[in-house]
């Protein structure tokens, strides 16, 4: 049997369902690539805010503070939601086992961002590793536990690393799912 045929008994075989869910797969695939594509347009999203203290829009308005620059204010905004953003679709797109690391990342951009907005703190990404040091020490660990588990397993059984790492990957099948396996 040549090739073509091979393809064409195995979408014979196929259940309507996979059909469907191979569909779905490939249309959020495509959304997110998408997304990832278009990054470097949401760093200039800064040049659209006037560089005036005060920003009206017919949904909101803002303020920029002591920043006296709202431009200012979005530039250092983007320059820190967008790669949060891009690690946020790293870690719910990634199935190796160490990706719990990058919720240590997204925790440190999240502080950042919250700082920017806050009028009280005099410099931002000023002693965040502080507030972080939680966070790590019960990730940190955490990974390394299942790194141990791993090798562990290496030495004791006959299998390849790979094998390991697709005995470890969570695959859930919705949003619901991906949330529940953490709570």
């Amino acid at each position: 049997m040549n090739n073509l045929q091979q393809k064409s008994k195995k979408r014979k075989e196929e259940s309507p369902t996979t059909v469907k869910e191979n569909k779905k797969s490939f249309i959020i695939g495509s959304l997110i690539a998408t997304f990832v594509a278009l990054t470097p347009y949401y760093f200039y999203i800064y040049k659209y805010v006037p560089e005036e203290r005060l920003w009206v829009t017919s949904w909101f308005t803002y303020d920029s503070h002591s920043w006296e620059d709202a431009n200012y204010v979005m530039w250092i905004f983007t320059g820190k939601f967008v790669p949060m953003l891009l690690i946020i679709v790293w870690f719910l797109s990634c199935r190796h086992w160490w990706y719990h690391v990058l919720i240590v990342p997204i925790a440190m951009y999240i502080y950042q961002i919250f700082g920017l907005f806050n009028e009280n703190i005099g410099y931002i990404d000023e002693f965040q590793l502080k507030h972080l040091f939680p966070l790590m020490a019960i990730v940190i660990p955490l990974i390394y536990l299942i790194r141990a588990r791993i090798f562990n397993r290496i030495n004791t059984v006959e299998k390849s690393v790979q094998e390991l790492e697709d005995e470890l990957k969570i695959k859930p099948k919705s949003v619901f799912n991906f949330v529940k396996q953490y709570f």
